[in-house]
């Protein structure tokens, strides 16, 4: 087995190992990092998973990416570590499951990105005798979930950036009563505001001594981790059959979910169809029809508010692995194979009514109990099965993903469904907490100047 290099999408930049990929967060020409050539898993190798427990299936996975940077016992270590909760599948009817992703210690699927990747950065920071500071733009789950895989790390500070008025008020406060190394601050703007902002710092040459590095879905340390629950849905669910095939839906907003599904795929996985549910920031959908790419500006405010993403990052990967080249700002200067993405994958646009009744639906038909997000998705693969449910037999599988805990968005559930949703622990006595978070205007000269006075010399 080689060790894997990375490049950026953008091309200008010179290709790096796994450690300098995750350390640097952000390529020096604005582009996103990918493995040059993506380890493909054989078939039997896929099947033996079956037996696996998660944290093994995650080393399986990531060893792949990881050859040669990091002893397999220490990488078994890691992933036993991040991986100490449960990955449920939950029947709703025939071969339909929902995959909850919200078990973890934040509720959110983000957990399984930034539990590893934490440890991960933790590992080679200690071997270089060094210190980070990461930038992290959030919509909702990220932030919190990167402020508590990082939280109370020596070598590590972490500033969080998320939109005033675009995330839940417990989704805030999993970010701003913690402290100690994690800052917070709201930016008067939407996200793609604050992952502007971000990006900018990292492209800075002024800043460069302060050791930026990112947390969120740009980082490649964010994506192999989102891999491993699509082999490990498969592996629950399979039956067995040599011809066995699943199709995903998978609600996106910034596209790291998505990707570390069609990694998964391009991995080897058998995936017959990805549904991609977008809320009503459909610049995805119209490109996959029309072949034109424009973002949404400013994203519109969907109650998905994770997924109020204009531009997602993300799609710079989606391009190149399809054979195409789009740069951080989304302009094209070579078309992906279209033929191909639109094959394999089925965007489709879901209006906030839409995912209203999908949620009051799935509990009143199946007692299957969703979040805005995780009702996008649903959403999504009943609009693919009336549009291509007739091609497919019987007893195909499905999965859709379930993003975040529906306890995260009490006033929406309580308004349609008239009762509030458990609370995991994880949100057990968050409301008595002591908040702490800054205000910031969308201005980038504002932003260098708090960085450069406040973490100058750390």
């Amino acid at each position: 087995m080689e060790q894997i290099r990375y490049y950026s999408t953008n091309h200008q930049s010179p290709d790096v190992t796994f450690r300098e990929a995750l350390l640097q967060g952000q390529a020096p020409d604005k582009g996103l990092y990918l493995p040059v050539d993506i380890p493909r898993l054989s078939p039997e190798v896929i099947f033996s998973f079956t037996n696996k427990p998660y944290h093994e299936i995650a080393f399986e996975v990531s060893r792949r990416f990881l050859h040669g940077e990091i002893p397999e016992d220490k990488l078994m270590e890691i992933t036993k570590g991040a991986y100490n909760f449960a990955v449920p599948l939950e029947p709703v009817y025939e071969r339909k499951f929902v995959l909850r992703l919200d078990q973890g210690p934040t509720a959110s699927f983000k957990d399984f990105a930034a539990r590893m990747m934490g440890r991960l950065m933790q590992y080679y920071l200690t071997l270089e005798n060094r210190s980070l500071l990461i930038l992290t733009a959030t919509s909702g789950d990220t932030g919190s979930a990167i402020a508590n895989a990082f939280y109370g790390l020596d070598n590590i500070k972490v500033v969080v950036l998320f939109p005033e008025t675009e995330v839940t008020n417990r989704q805030r406060k999993q970010m701003t009563t913690l402290g100690k190394n994690v800052e917070v601050i709201a930016i008067d703007g939407k996200f793609d505001d604050c992952q502007m902002l971000v990006k900018e710092a990292f492209a800075d040459p002024d800043l460069f001594h302060l050791n930026l590095s990112s947390a969120n879905s740009i980082n490649i340390g964010r994506l192999v981790p989102q891999i491993v629950y699509y082999f490990y849905a498969f592996s629950r669910l399979r039956t067995g059959l040599p011809d066995d095939e699943v199709v995903f839906s998978v609600p996106s907003g910034n596209f790291g979910d998505m990707m570390g599904g069609v990694m998964a795929m391009k991995m080897g996985l058998p995936v017959k169809r990805f549904i991609i549910a977008v809320n009503e920031n459909d610049e995805f959908p119209l490109y996959l029809k029309t072949g034109q790419y424009r973002k949404v500006e400013p994203s519109r405010n969907c109650i998905s508010s994770a997924m109020n993403v204009g531009h997602p990052s993300n799609l710079a990967r989606l391009v190149s692995l399809y054979g195409g080249v789009m740069d951080e700002k989304g302009n094209i200067s070579k078309q992906a194979d279209m033929e191909l993405m639109r094959k394999e994958l089925f965007p489709v646009s879901i209006s906030d009514q839409q995912t209203r009744q999908t949620i009051q639906n799935a509990w009143e038909k199946h007692k299957v109990l969703l979040e805005p997000h995780g009702a996008v998705g649903w959403a999504g693969l009943k609009e693919f099965l009336e549009e291509e449910g007739k091609k497919f037999d019987k007893d195909q599988l499905y999965i859709s993903l379930e993003t975040a805990h529906p306890a995260k968005f009490p006033e929406e559930i309580q308004s349609l469904l008239q009762f509030d949703p458990e609370l995991p622990p994880s949100l057990q006595g968050l409301e008595e907490k002591a908040e702490a978070f800054g205000h910031m205007k969308n201005d980038y000269v504002a932003f260098k100047r708090h960085l450069v006075e406040g973490y100058e010399g750390l």
